[in-house]
């Protein structure tokens, strides 16, 4: 499995209603072992979150379908991960 970073920027039509099906959405993420970890900005512009997939298809497909994304409220980027280590 590959790490993916999924960044969730808000949009002029955000609406806070999401809040609860994402965080959900997380959850079922969270228990399937596919969600490495998560956070808000702290200045309230979105948040970021890791996953595990297969590939960069794979991890779109499950971004794609977080309610963030499907109702209009943010815009969802995903990039594969690739940590480097100091030498």
């Amino acid at each position: 499995m590959k790490k993916f970073l999924v960044l969730a920027m808000r949009t002029p039509n955000f609406d806070t209603a999401v809040l609860q099906p994402h965080k959900d959405f997380l959850q079922q993420l969270n228990q399937r072992g596919q969600l490495v970890e998560s956070a808000r900005f702290a200045d309230g512009t979105g948040g970021a979150y890791f996953i595990a997939a297969e590939n960069l298809d794979a991890a779109k497909e499950l971004a794609f379908a977080d309610p963030v994304h499907t109702t209009g409220s943010s815009d969802v980027t995903v990039y594969e991960w690739e940590p480097t280590t100091p030498n």
